[in-house]
């Protein structure tokens, strides 16, 4: 049986193909048309190397000088050298457009539903049911839609893992004026074609071996849930944290099916934290990393993925810092709503 892999580039851009059983990963990528840089092809130079981030894999032969012990045990790897044992995905530190590789598949989808679902979110179901294949995406990353009767594109993260059956969802920020914000409230129907380019981004959930600590800004919890969904139907072994963050009460959203992964997810905990709230909320005020549990972090080791706007991811990324939490590998993605 072939293995999926999945490349992602420094760009953004991530490539799938298949993987035939003991086969060199230079080689199956070569045969797929991604030219990853190369020059040995005998595991001392070191130039094909990239880093493992999900999946299992063994390496034939690997020269000292190309890749440390401490490279190794960071899971970088030399394409040259590596058989994969499963599904996996690797990353480069480079553009893809070094390999010649194509750009993401323009596709035609189709409205099966929209919803609002907060004061300030809409949720986005499209159908790409008539594609030839299934979209391959990793849970985080996003696609770019083409607002109908427009020239625009917006960038969505998908809030749903990938399916066989094309299913995908968006959650919208709904601004007070705006192409999509607009087009949500006014003129979208079921059975509206949309158009759409993915799949995009660098942020998406990595081989899970320590613990998890997700935190949601606003609508940023989007790619999150496309994580959580694929932590519940493959498990992961691992403590899972899920803060969500959120200027008002009446912003929090998708609340009964976060409160469903904890029935599939053993020993998943969420946290919910609004920073200007009525007098009438009762739950936590104020940042979320005011309400991190350090005492938890100090103890071990501990992956962090934060996906919502600028000031949250800084204001994180600082926290950190300033805690000298270096057990702590951070992951994340700042976005920046469109005013327009």
């Amino acid at each position: 049986m072939n293995h999926k892999v999945a490349f992602s580039f420094a760009d953004g851009k991530t490539l799938f193909f298949p993987v035939k059983p003991n086969e060199i990963l230079l080689d199956a990528a070569l045969r797929n048309g991604i030219n990853i840089p190369l020059d040995c092809r005998e595991g001392v130079c070191g130039t094909c190397q990239g880093r493992c981030e999900s999946g299992d894999y063994s390496q034939d032969y690997v020269d000292e000088e190309a890749l440390s012990s401490l490279d190794l045990q960071q899971r970088k790897m030399l394409t040259c050298q590596t058989r994969v044992k499963s599904d996996a995905a690797f990353y480069f530190d480079f553009a893809s457009s070094l390999c010649n590789a194509s750009g993401p598949d323009r596709l035609s989808a189709t409205v099966t539903d929209v919803r609002q679902i907060s004061a300030s979110t809409a949720i986005l179901h499209l159908d790409l049911g008539t594609a030839t294949q299934a979209l391959d995406y990793l849970p985080g990353q996003y696609a770019r839609l083409l607002i109908p009767g427009t020239q625009s594109m917006r960038s969505y993260s998908f809030a749903n893992r990938p399916s066989s059956s094309n299913q995908l969802q968006f959650l919208i920020r709904l601004l007070p004026d705006g192409v999509m914000s607009n087009y949500i409230r006014e003129r979208c129907q079921v059975g509206d074609e949309i158009v759409l380019e993915a799949p995009l981004g660098a942020f998406y959930l990595r081989h899970v071996a320590k613990p998890l600590i997700l935190v949601a800004g606003g609508t940023g919890l989007s790619a999150l849930l496309g994580m959580l969904d694929e932590l519940a139907e493959r498990g992961c072994g691992q403590p899972v944290h899920l803060y969500y963050g959120v200027r008002d009460a009446a912003d929090l959203c998708e609340r009964d099916r976060i409160d469903a992964y904890a029935e599939r997810i053993p020993d998943f905990r969420y946290t919910e934290v609004v920073s200007d709230p009525s007098p009438q909320w009762t739950g936590k005020r104020g940042y979320i990393a005011e309400h991190f549990n350090t005492s938890e972090l100090r103890d071990g080791e501990a992956d962090m993925y934060v996906c919502g706007p600028p000031p949250m991811v800084e204001s994180i990324k600082s926290w950190l810092q300033d805690q000298t939490l270096e057990n702590v590998h951070l992951y994340y993605e700042k976005f920046t709503e469109s005013n327009i």
